[in-house]
């Protein structure tokens, strides 16, 4: 099968294609017949280094961590899937999906739903499963909860949005103006422009701050939830000292792959309650693929950048 790969560590002209087997799947396994992925900043903070301290990856490494596509195969012990099932997963961190085939576990897995394509299915995952677990895992969102979250044009930010205002909570998000009528076509409450406003001079006693910038934004950040509050980041940890001092309940997030909240999410989509937002379409090759993460590291990329497999 074509694959997209990495064989060591560095810039984005690292990114080569090759020829790889098949994946064979183990009994609670299925094989996803790929039919787009898509592009988020861990894919290239892996490919550059950042975690070689903390997960031992081997080369060549198939980056990747969004699937969707078409079952070709079942394991023996799968229960719940079938070939020719239309699915989209977040495989686990072994399995790439910027390849022609993945093999994934059937946990993993949720249907996709009929009225949403390869393409949008493909952007969710990740994104999707993050902004969920922030939210609704950690952050308990409820109708009525006030809730910040950063960078809301980007991929989590308007997953998140969305799946906050399917919980009735009031939503503030951060941007630049040039995203405003994008954040509040998604439903934002109130949009904050980074760019001429510091966002703690208009917001404070939120429920619950979503970051995903880190540094600076995040420390500031607790100065804007209320007692009792809570706050998450997944790019950065925390100061828990000063958490704790405001009574704040504060933790640095990495995302744990679910195919029930997937499942959950496919609801929410099949409703239109939940859209993904595709920015960038690239081809499953070495040149799209270093486009795509080029791009992706800008930090200024609206909305969720997709790879078409096939």
């Amino acid at each position: 099968m074509k694959a997209i790969v990495i064989e060591q560590y560095g810039g984005a002209e690292e990114l080569i294609e090759k020829e790889l087997p098949k994946p064979e799947i183990q009994h609670n396994q299925v094989l996803i017949e790929m039919h787009a992925t898509s592009v988020n900043p861990i894919d290239w903070k892996v490919r550059e280094g950042y975690m070689k301290e903390n997960i031992p990856f081997e080369f060549p490494l198939i980056l990747g961590w969004d699937a969707a596509g078409v079952i070709a195969e079942v394991g023996k012990d799968v229960k719940r899937f079938k070939v020719g099932d239309e699915v989209f997963a977040r495989p686990a961190m072994e399995n790439g999906t910027y390849a022609e085939y993945v093999a994934v576990n059937e946990d993993l897995v949720a249907l996709k739903p009929a009225n949403v394509s390869f393409e949008e299915a493909a952007s969710v995952p990740l994104a999707g499963l993050t902004a969920w677990q922030c939210l609704v895992d950690f952050g308990q969102v409820k109708s009525g909860d006030k809730v910040l979250i950063h960078a809301g044009s980007g991929g989590v930010g308007s997953l998140g949005i969305q799946i906050a205002k399917s919980f009735g909570a009031y939503v503030l998000s951060t941007a630049s103006g040039k995203n405003e009528a994008f954040l509040k076509e998604l439903g934002v409450d109130e949009f904050i422009d980074y760019e001429t406003t510091d966002f703690t001079d208009v917001v404070k006693d939120v429920d619950l701050v979503v970051d995903t910038m880190g540094g600076e934004i995040l420390d500031k950040s607790l100065s804007v939830v209320k007692k009792g509050g809570r706050l998450v980041s997944i790019v950065g940890q925390p100061n828990i000292e000063k958490a704790e001092a405001n009574q704040i309940t504060a933790e640095s997030l990495w995302l744990n792959p679910n195919g029930k909240q997937l499942a959950e999410l496919g609801e929410l989509m099949e409703k239109g309650k939940v859209k993904t937002h595709i920015g960038h379409t690239f081809p499953l090759s070495a040149k799209g693929l270093r486009e795509a993460h080029e791009l992706s590291a800008t930090h200024h990329a609206k909305g969720k950048i997709v790879i078409e497999v096939k």
